[in-house]
Parts: C-alpha cells; structure tokens; sequence
C-alpha cells in the first residue's frame, strides 16, 4: 500500500472511529469508503484492533509532541497547562475528530479494557499529571490528584465539542458561535481560579 493510501486509510477510520466508535466502525466500512476490498485492507492491518490502535497511537503521538513543543516555549508549569487546554480546544474547534476518538477511548472502552494491553493515551494523560504537579503549591499532589484535575479540564473542553449539534439546534447556530467565542476566555479563568486558590 502506497503512503498516500496508508495516511488516507488512517484518515478516514480516525473519522469513522470518532463517528461511531470502535464497536460502530467496520473494516468493511473503512474499505467500502476507499474503494478497497475488506481483505486489502486487512492484509496491510491485519485486524480492526491494530488499525484502532494505528490511529490511537498517531493521536497520543501527536499531543505528546505538542506537550513537548509548549515546554520548549514556557517555562512557567501553569502557564504549560493554560496554553496546551486553550490548545487542545482551538485544535478541537478545527476538528472534532481526535478528540472524539479519545473520548470514546476514554469512556466507551468497557467492553475492551480488560484485553487492552497497550494504553496509547496514558503517556499523554501522565505528562499533563506532570504539569499540574509542578505548579507551585501542587507538589505535593498524588498522581491521583493530579489527574483528576487533568481530567476535569479536558472533560471541560470535549463536553463543548460533543455536544455542538444539540446546543446548534437548541439555541442557534449564532449562540452556539458566540459560546465559542467565550469559551477559550471561560476556560482560563478556569484554570487560573483552581491553582490561585491553591496559593
């Protein structure tokens, strides 16, 4: 298989991965949509697993690399965290798929998570825990604590971008815009109010 039709390939199961989960998505589906039989497209992934996996990986892959970017340019633990949620929003406001299919990573995984055994998300999970535990007066977190303010924050900002067709047909496409356009400044006063009151 040719890069091009590998990438191509990746790009459309990410997207139905995020569209209908892992349990929702077939290879069939994936190669129907590419113009491949199912046995081509098994013949170069094998198994649904491993091509979920490919696409968890690339994801992880791309957030850990962007974790490491934002250190490289703050040196202030704090404000690494601010800039890499408002990140995470803007990339998510651009394409709701990543993090969708981490989501569903995240909370539809029940079935599969006794015979999962390789957590593509949990280097990127951890070194966000890193963060919030190097901001002043956070030290003395335990992982645990650390994660569950990780998770609150990115539970903040997948909820908005799951939640897009309901609040558009709810409240309008205007309101829905113009709540997007609050958000990033919501989202940081946010952060800033849960480790000032730490002080």
């Amino acid at each position: 298989m040719a890069k091009n039709t590998r990438e191509e390939l990746i790009e459309v199961a990410r997207r139905q991965f995020a569209q209908k989960g892992f349990y929702g998505t077939s290879i069939a589906g994936i190669a129907n949509e590419l113009g491949l039989s199912k046995q081509a497209l098994l013949h170069h992934f094998g198994t649904k697993e491993k091509l979920y996996a490919q696409v968890l990986s690339e994801i992880s892959g791309r957030y850990v690399a962007r974790i490491f970017q934002v250190q490289l340019e703050i040196s202030d633990p704090r404000q690494q965290l601010e800039e890499l949620m408002l990140d995470q929003l803007s990339q998510q406001s651009a394409d709701h798929n990543d993090a969708r299919v981490v989501m569903r990573e995240l909370l539809d995984n029940q079935n599969r998570a006794e015979q999962v055994t390789n957590w593509y998300l949990k280097p990127y999970l951890n070194a966000l825990a890193s963060i919030v535990k190097r901001i002043e007066h956070q030290e003395n977190f335990s992982d645990a604590e650390a994660l569950a303010v990780v998770y609150q924050l990115l539970g903040a900002i997948n909820y908005l971008g799951m939640s897009e067709p309901t609040l558009t047909q709810m409240f309008g496409k205007a309101t829905f815009e113009a709540l997007c356009v609050a958000y990033p400044r919501q989202l940081r006063a946010l952060i800033r109010s849960r480790f000032a009151a730490a002080e």
